[in-house]
């Protein structure tokens, strides 16, 4: 009579306050069966909704669709975006959808003159708003001290969504980041770069620049409870392998820094 094969370990995130997500985005060239089934494979359980898998004019028959084909996979959409306003408009227009969608998050890229409207908003829906920081390749949000220096004095559900290799690409560190911030970090997308300029480019994690060890300590140490959502952005027409190669090492991460402080 064969033994029963013992199973594996739950995944490294299992028991931190933060949770392993992916960030919509990483599929931008894929549909949403594609992404459902990669995060299957991977034990991701949350995704961050991009408009090109559940546009903003999709109808409530829609949306419920899209969220009975996500709980089938064991997947939940926590947050929606990034979504780029640059009217109020358009702003009515995402936090509609939020609401419409279900979730209580927008990850979005106002322009700077339109962040007292933002402000009217969040106090309107009770959502938190997380502004997506770009580093050099766009004037708008550069880096969590700009997001930091607009936000600052707007209500509290107003921050950010660390892109931590967009902060690095623009000369900042991550990990001081977060801790001095962290009070406005409402979304995190985890990605490595190869250098802190505008010449370094978005590599698996673990290839580059990024001391991830301490980063995730730091997610420890300010008491992070949100999403660290990877958005993978190298060979995005076969990005499969890099995302799985960077989702083992950041758990990787997790739990080697997990046992080192115990």
């Amino acid at each position: 009579m064969g033994q029963n094969r013992p199973d594996p370990k739950p995944a490294a995130d299992t028991f931190e306050k933060f949770k392993v997500a992916m960030a919509g985005y990483t599929f931008a060239k894929f549909d949403l069966d594609k992404t459902l089934e990669t995060m299957q494979k991977c034990d991701v359980h949350y995704l961050c909704i991009k408009d090109f898998h559940l546009p903003l004019n999709s109808t409530d028959e829609q949306i419920a669709a899209f969220h009975a084909k996500l709980q089938s996979k064991g997947v939940t959409g926590y947050a929606v975006g990034p979504i780029y306003m640059r009217s109020k408009e358009e702003i009515d227009k995402a936090f509609e959808y939020a609401k419409r969608v279900g979730v209580n998050m927008i990850v979005g890229v106002p322009n700077y003159e339109l962040l007292p409207y933002v402000d009217q908003k969040v106090k309107e829906y009770n959502f938190h708003f997380a502004i997506h920081l770009h580093g050099p390749d766009m004037p708008l949000y550069p880096d969590a001290e700009d997001v930091w220096n607009h936000v600052k004095d707007l209500d509290p559900r107003i921050g950010m969504c660390l892109d931590i290799g967009h902060d690095t690409r623009n000369g900042k560190d991550p990990v001081k980041d977060l801790e001095m911030y962290h009070t406005r970090v409402f979304d995190i997308h985890i990605k490595d770069v190869t250098g802190n300029t505008k010449q370094g480019y978005s590599v698996e994690v673990g290839r580059g620049i990024i001391d991830f060890p301490a980063f995730v300590n730091m997610l420890r140490k300010v008491g992070y409870t949100g999403k660290c959502s990877l958005e993978h952005e190298r060979n995005m027409d076969d990005p499969f392998i890099g995302i799985a190669e960077s989702i083992g090492y950041f758990r990787g991460v997790i739990a080697t820094t997990a046992k080192h402080n115990k």
